[in-house]
């Protein structure tokens, strides 16, 4: 049987290359960062030259680049310090972000009794950008928190719009990038963003390690106490390998960023096509979506909802219906109960996303599993 992985979206397959370079590093430079003697000093430049690699790629200053461990991390940290440390009294977001933002903003409610204001969204996904227009016009210490693709139906905000209304508001603004980092061009220079982050494995580095862009002269306070790594922010010894595979990873997804989109959108295409073939009454959530995701809702009844991923699964093929972080749930997906009727909300949905990867005979063999269902 084979194996089919349409869920990249969750995770990314590691390339070879990024494997390599780990492995060197981890055979070569077992140094402590923090020591001052030379074996020290030699992963410490390893770590320095990953910084400047990643913001050279994003048009940053390396200095505003901090390692972390994982988006979620970094959005959790973020949130509190902007309440707890710059004043914010509100946090402006929409019901369809990921959790990771959505229950810190739970969790600062509950603590610092903060405001909150949830956009909405409309049946394709698209923002209310004129009711954060309406919100920002309050003179209220206001952080807002809004995605740049959405992470399961790959819907696209404005970011630069977003940023710009942030800014002429004096709001700050943080922005989940975790779907589109290395997946398209950002250049942080000109974008009105306050704070970004991202995780490695979400274009082919490993996992357990990721990072925030924090824009210079906003000083945040650490988010673990201990010794001066990452400026004090983050204390602990830095996980050199890991770093050096995600630069290597971002590189290489910037490097070759026009074929492998061009190939991954030629993909999605073939395969939505396909769909629409075998099932007329295929439709597709969300309207002009990023393009190594396809969400759709299938025309079966609502019985075979349970059991559709169990089916796929044991036909080797990996998709989902949602974010990762909540696949085990038996609940609807909180980013389609925003967008879906109730009837259509009980149909199975699935989330299909593509990498350079996969292939036209993975997508026909998909489509016949589904066929078969």
């Amino acid at each position: 049987m084979q194996n089919i992985y349409l869920d990249n979206a969750a995770t990314t397959p590691i390339r070879q290359e990024v494997i390599d370079e780990m492995v060197g590093v981890m055979q070569s430079e077992y140094g402590n960062p923090s020591s001052t003697h030379g074996i020290g000093r030699s992963s410490k430049a390893i770590i320095e030259t990953a910084r400047k690699t990643i913001a050279n790629y994003l048009h940053c200053n390396a200095q505003e680049i901090v390692f972390i461990s994982t988006a979620t991390e970094a959005t959790n940290w973020i949130l509190r310090s902007a309440v707890k440390d710059f004043g914010v009294k509100r946090i402006i977001t929409s019901k369809v972000e990921h959790h990771a933002t959505l229950y810190s903003i739970l969790a600062l409610q509950s603590e610092f009794g903060i405001q909150t204001e949830y956009l909405t969204v409309d049946a394709d996904g698209a923002l209310d950008y004129e009711r954060l227009v309406s919100l920002l016009s309050a003179e209220v210490k206001t952080i807002v928190s809004l995605m740049h693709v959405n992470n399961e139906t790959g819907l696209i905000n404005d970011i630069n719009r977003i940023g710009a209304m942030c800014h002429q508001a004096k709001a700050l603004f943080h922005c989940d990038t975790v779907q589109s980092i290395g997946k398209t061009e950002l250049d942080l220079q000109q974008l009105p963003i306050d704070f970004v982050v991202a995780s490695a494995h979400k274009f082919h580095g490993p996992k357990g390690i990721g990072f925030a862009f924090v824009r210079k002269n906003l000083v945040l306070q650490p988010m673990i106490f201990g010794g001066e790594q990452e400026k004090g922010w983050r204390a602990g010894t830095e996980a050199v390998h890991q770093i050096a595979g995600m630069a290597k990873a971002l590189a290489l997804s910037y490097d070759h960023l026009a074929e492998e989109r061009n190939y991954i959108s030629d993909l999605k295409a073939y395969c939505l096509k396909q769909l629409q073939s075998a099932f007329s009454e295929v439709k597709v959530n969300g309207k002009d979506t990023f393009y190594n995701i396809l969400n759709i809702l299938l025309p079966f009844s609502p019985e075979k909802t349970a059991m559709i991923l169990f089916n796929l699964d044991m036909k080797g093929i990996a998709v989902s219906r949602g974010s990762a972080c909540q696949s085990g749930s038996i609940k609807p997906s909180h980013v389609l109960a925003q967008m879906l009727p109730d009837e259509d909300l009980k149909k199975p949905s699935l989330r299909i996303s593509f990498s350079h990867y996969n292939t036209k005979e993975e997508i026909n063999y998909f489509v016949e599993t589904l066929k078969n269902i």
